[in-house]
């Protein structure tokens, strides 16, 4: 091993390493902070209006006087929850379609083939915005939308990298001795394809949570009163002069979440 691919591992490492604390530290401030500072994501007080931070509530209160702290906690938990379920979703649904269409081949493969490049073709906020047409403003329709989108990358990379190893000689060896399809793709399957998919499943996220949050900030996602990271945005930028920490709360936890994912997914290439 050449002494640049060991650089670039520990480099690639050291990424890793680092996008998994940023997102522990996102998802720890989420969970574990309003056990310590007790609150309501939804109480309103217009007394305490754009009031700064106090004990009770440690980043200040928003332009109706709830507390950012317990919102943008509730937030961090929301969208992620959602991103995850969809990328669970659409991982599962590519694998089983991708490796399907890999070991039959013929109508099949062409068939999901067509379907995915179809779906491809059009804009992903597009499909999320129809799904949400039949189910507006809510967790169920962001989760049904953004599975539809996602599936697909999977589908492709499962084909691609399951159709190489099916036709490698320690498959063949395998099917000459007997084995079944669970052990084939058990053993020599997912072993090759596992790598490919943990880091399109980290990219998911990121891109779920960044639609979630853009369509948030334009009033097409979750609808108010409810914490949601870009309506939260949305909804302070008109008091950025007035209270600008209570906007930079949200804005820097989106940064800080997609940044820790980005690095995540990017190292696994190094």
């Amino acid at each position: 091993m050449s002494d640049t691919v060991m650089i670039s591992r520990a480099k690639g490492n050291g990424l890793r390493w680092i996008g998994a604390a940023l997102v522990a530290a996102v998802l720890v401030f989420a969970l574990i902070g309003p056990l310590l500072v007790p609150g309501d994501p939804y109480a309103q007080s217009l007394l305490n209006a754009l009031s700064g931070p106090r004990p009770d509530a440690p980043l200040g209160y928003d332009h109706l006087g709830r507390s950012i702290f317990h919102r943008l906690a509730y937030a961090l938990c929301l969208s992620p929850a959602i991103a995850i379920a969809a990328v669970l979703t659409a991982g599962l649904a590519g694998l089983v379609l991708g490796t399907l269409a890999a070991a039959r081949g013929g109508w099949i493969e062409a068939a999901l083939t067509i379907l995915a490049d179809a779906l491809l073709a059009l804009p992903g906020l597009l499909l999320v915005l129809i799904v949400l047409a039949i189910v507006p403003g809510t967790a169920l329709g962001f989760w049904a939308g953004l599975s539809l989108v996602l599936w697909v990358e999977f589908f492709r990379l499962t084909r691609a990298a399951t159709r190489e190893t099916l036709a490698s000689p320690a498959v063949q060896a395998s099917r000459l001795l007997g084995f079944g399809p669970i052990y084939l793709f058990r053993t020599h399957v997912w072993p090759e394809i596992a790598p490919m998919m943990l880091t399109a499943a980290a990219f998911g996220t990121a891109t779920a949570i960044m639609a979630i949050a853009a369509l948030g900030f334009v009033h097409v996602g979750m609808r108010a009163p409810t914490p949601e990271l870009g309506l939260m945005m949305v909804e302070l930028l008109p008091y950025w002069r007035e209270a600008p920490l209570a906007l930079l709360s949200p804005v820097v936890a989106t940064f800080v979440l997609l940044l820790g994912l980005t690095l995540l997914a990017g190292s696994r290439e190094a």
